[in-house]
This record gives structure tokens, sequence and C-alpha cells, in this order.
């Protein structure tokens, strides 16, 4: 007998709860041994043996952000393919416009598009433009293509026990960004107008791309595993590495860098900047004796990196460390960005 009952769940805004993911994909089948990496919780592309080579595809859409929205989705899916070791190549994008969206708009659009795959030395190689009733406001789908040698592939289910985490750059650069861009003038309001200015350049500097930070912590020493936290902020991050991989994780509070304007952004708002949407940050898993001079290479690029924690075997959980204790964590239900416009809308 089937269970309508669970069928007729409502669903919360942003990514699946991880448990119901597991649940979905346990319907699709692996047809193909060269699938090397498929489709798993925690996992940021695949990856496809193709002859001598592997090919890494990602793809996520840009549906929060409104400004810069192909700028958006170039980065955000170059940092995909980056994380697993792999340089980004070709991008493809789905343009979804609202009816009544000018010439102009989309224009702006593959303006945007370009320029960030110039500034990765990526070639725009195909995707699909349309104005559908269906969507109020542009929705930008990207698909980037990468490829690294099989013996170069980051894979998170290297990272191991002992192991240091570090984080480069700082958390919730990008939901900041998209608060003061969105909402400059709410802000400007209650806030200096310098740090609402500062808030809306964060997309640029340091800007949400990792691709940089990746490739040149890959090349400086061994790495177990990458993360680029988005969605549900570093704190989903965390969680999403530990269950990738099955362990378990020690992260001290005082040490994740948070930005002094997405601090005043946050406490304005009410928001909790751990749980902000991300990129722009990556986390890495690094063994200790190499951890000095990845952080080191990373600085020589002006790579801002702080070691956050460590890990642990999986029966230590995952741990948040403050001065008022051990406190456990795991995925995040809403990001704050989703939860803000909901308590907005």
């Amino acid at each position: 007998m089937t269970n309508h009952s669970a069928r007729s769940v409502r669903l919360r805004t942003g990514k699946l709860e991880s448990e119901r993911l597991e649940q979905l994909l346990s319907i699709l089948p692996q047809r193909d041994h060269s699938v090397v990496i498929g489709p798993r919780v925690g996992e940021d592309a695949a990856v496809i043996e193709v002859g001598n080579r592997y090919l890494v595809s990602a793809t996520d859409p840009i549906t929060f952000a409104t400004d810069r929205v192909g700028w958006y989705a170039v980065h955000v899916n170059a940092n995909d393919v980056a994380v697993l070791g792999a340089r980004p190549r070709w991008f493809l994008a789905v343009l979804l416009l609202p009816d009544g969206a000018s010439s102009a708009l989309v224009e702006s659009i593959m303006t945007d598009i370009e320029r960030a795959c110039s500034a990765l030395d990526v070639t725009v190689c195909g995707g699909h433009t349309e104005v559908t009733p269906r969507v109020d406001t542009p929705v930008v789908v990207g698909h980037m293509l990468g490829e690294v040698a099989p013996t170069r592939l980051v894979r998170k289910t290297s990272l191991r026990a002992g192991d240091d985490l570090l984080l480069t750059n700082g958390v919730a650069i990008e939901g900041t960004a998209i608060l003061a861009r969105d909402h400059r003038a709410d802000l400007a309001a209650a806030l200096p107008a310098a740090v609402v200015d500062r808030a809306a350049a964060l997309l640029r500097h340091p800007g949400i791309s990792v691709v940089q930070a990746a490739l040149t912590a890959v090349a400086a020493g061994p790495v177990h595993a990458m993360h680029d936290p988005t969605e549900g902020g570093v704190l989903n991050g965390l969680a999403e590495l530990a269950a990738a991989a099955s362990t378990g994780l020690e992260v001290e509070v005082a040490q994740i860098p948070v930005l002094p304007e997405t601090r005043q952004i946050c406490g304005h708002l009410g928001l909790d900047p751990l749980r902000l949407l991300a990129s722009g940050a990556l986390l890495i898993g690094v063994p200790p004796p190499a951890a000095a001079d990845i952080m080191a290479a990373l600085r020589a690029q002006a790579i801002p990196v702080t070691r956050i924690g460590s890990v642990r075997p999986p029966e230590h959980g995952t741990m948040l460390v403050s001065q008022n204790g051990r406190t456990p964590f795991g995925p995040v239900a809403t990001d704050e960005l989703a939860r803000f416009y909901e308590r907005e809308g």
C-alpha cells in the first residue's frame, strides 16, 4: 500500500533536508561505471572518467540574488568544480525570465556571464533562454564543466580524523552582499552608508569565487578534502563535509572569521552569520604537517586563511566549541536569507 501522506508533506524553502534527499537519491540507479562520483549528499559535482582524464560537472541555480545573477551563476558553479581539484573550463546557462523582461535585462545578464567567465578563462559553450510566467524574477541555472587528472582529484571521502580544518576569507560573504545590494535603502537608514557600501562590494572583494584558493591549496601540499559552503552557511557546509566523509568535527567558534560588515548587518537584521549563504569561503581539510605550507601559499596570494578546528572520529559527532561549552550541530534546515525573506514577505 502506497504511503500517500509522505508525499503530501510541505517542503521548506531552501535545500531539501539531508534525510529526504538521501531517500530521493536512492531512486536513481548508477548504470554507467565511468561515473566516478555520482549524486550524493554533500558532494558538489559529478565526476566522469573520459579517457585518461576526469570530467567534473556541476550545476546550480541562482534563486536568492536579484542583482548580478549571471556573475553569481558562473562563480558558484566554478567553485563546485574547483573544490574537487579541477580547473573550470566550459559553462552553459539556462536563463528563465519573467513576462515583461526587457532586452536590456537579458543583455546585462549575458554581459555578467561573459565577464565572469573571462576572469576565470572559461568558455561559454551553450545554454537556453526563455521568457516564462512561471517566474517573477530572473533565474539563472548554471552548468560548469572542468577537468582534472585522476591522481589530482580531491575527494571528500579522503578526509580523516586528525586533519586540520582551514577556512578562507570569512563567512556569509555572498549573503551579506545580497542583503546590501537588494536592501540598500532600508539598511542605510539604520547603518552607516559606508558599511552598506562595503558590504555590497564584497561581491567583488574578496568576491564569491574560491577557484584561486582551491587551486592554490592543491598545488601547495596534500589536500584531503575541500568544500565551499553555500546555502545554510558555514555550519551547513561543515555538516555536509562531515556527512560526506563520515567523520566528526570539532570547530572553534571564536576562530571562525566574520567580517565586520557581516557582523553589523546580521546584528541589525537578527540573522546568524554562521547560517547565512556563504559562497566566497572555502573549507579545506589537510594533514597537520601540510597545514603551514598550504596556509602560507594562500596568504602569498593575498587569500586570508584561518585554522578553525579539526576532524574527529565519527563517534565524536560534529561539535561547536565556545566559552559556553560544547554544542552539537547538524545540517541547517533553512538558510538565514530564506528565513529573512519569509519573515519580510
